[in-house]
């Protein structure tokens, strides 16, 4: 949905706090960029305090940074901010994976075989918004089966700050086939009930991905032209 679309008042800053984040992630607020609450309060047909109040969300997770009376801005791509986030993610995907796996059901395999399909067919599409949405159903299988709600919690936030460069960079990152095989001896890991080993995997391909995204680091593709 576009980020110009009016939003119902009922829904307010819960709406206008998805609305942002997910424009930030697809880069229509691009990182540096200054927003004012009143021009995008405008823009969203609504009054300033949900926007303040989704403002003030988006920088509790990393996504917008706020220098009082100065500016408020879409923060920039960090090389270092981003490798911390990676080596959270890793860990908490490996304590889900690992707790998950000896109490996963035949359900949730399938549900993780379904969004790989997902996955692989949007990848063929060339449709990053599907492909990382599938991604996202499939990693969210075991996070769910693991019934950790802190570290669920922990996940959902720092997801968007990933995703930011998973939208710009798909094809580079998750758009070939190693992603879907990866998928694909994951869910047959799991379905053999070693957990340890399932998490082990898991690990590699999110190191994996660190090694893709300081590549793309070291090329400045994440410089304001490239992202331009």
């Amino acid at each position: 949905m576009s980020l110009d679309t009016p939003v119902s008042r009922r829904l307010l800053s819960e709406e206008v706090f998805h609305r942002l984040r997910d424009s930030i992630v697809r880069g229509e607020l691009a990182p540096g960029e200054k927003v004012k609450d009143g021009e995008l309060a405008e823009r969203l047909g609504l009054s300033r305090t949900p926007v303040r109040e989704a403002l003030a969300r988006l920088a509790d997770i990393g996504l917008v940074e706020a220098k009082p009376g100065v500016y408020t801005r879409i923060t920039t791509l960090n090389r270092r901010d981003v490798e911390k986030t990676l080596a959270v993610l890793r860990s908490l995907d490996q304590l889900a994976v690992e707790t998950a796996v000896p109490v996963m059901t035949e359900q949730d395999l399938r549900h993780m075989r379904q969004a790989n399909r997902d996955f692989e067919q949007a990848v063929a599409a060339n449709d990053t918004d599907a492909a990382l949405a599938a991604d996202d159903r499939f990693h969210a299988v075991p996070i769910a089966a693991a019934d950790n709600p802190v570290l669920s919690r922990i996940v959902e936030r720092l997801h968007p700050q990933i995703h930011r460069i998973l939208y710009r960079k798909f094809s580079t990152l998750l758009g070939g086939r190693n992603t879907i095989e990866h998928h694909a001896r994951l869910v047959e890991v799991c379905a053999g009930g070693d957990a340890r080993a399932a998490a082990e995997l898991s690990g590699q391909h999110w190191s994996e991905l660190g090694g893709h995204i300081n590549q793309l680091f070291d090329t400045n593709q994440f410089t304001d032209d490239a992202l331009a």
